[in-house]
């Protein structure tokens, strides 16, 4: 009888756990795009801020990623190796500059696969 009333209590563990499963499995929402439009890439949006308010987005290093259409684990190799795009530090938080990475990736243009 005990047994009987345990294996009960199990199975509806069991299918508990399946129900919170099955609503946990949701599509992410649709990320928004990082830059909007071509204005933001021009080159005097990406200069020095003239006031304490106009600073230019850092992104986060999954933003970054996304961005640049690499892994996080390719970024954090990068930043190790020193030939990644530049970043900031803030505690241990990683930040990456917009303007800084429109640098970099132009830095990274080549004509041949011959060229270093």
């Amino acid at each position: 009888m005990i047994a009987n009333i345990f294996g009960r209590a199990l199975h509806a563990y069991k299918m508990s756990m399946v129900v919170v499963i099955e609503q946990g499995e949701r599509p992410e929402p649709p990320v928004e795009p990082i830059i909007q439009s071509t204005q933001e890439l021009s080159p005097s949006r990406l200069r020095t801020p003239k006031t304490d308010t106009d600073f230019e987005r850092l992104l986060t290093p999954k933003e970054t990623a996304k961005f640049l259409r690499v892994s996080e684990s390719w970024l954090a190799k990068a930043r190790m190796r020193g030939d990644g795009p530049p970043f900031m530090l803030f505690g241990r938080s990683v930040r990456y500059g917009v303007g800084g990475l429109i640098r970099w990736m132009r830095s990274c243009v080549r004509q041949s696969t011959s060229e270093r």
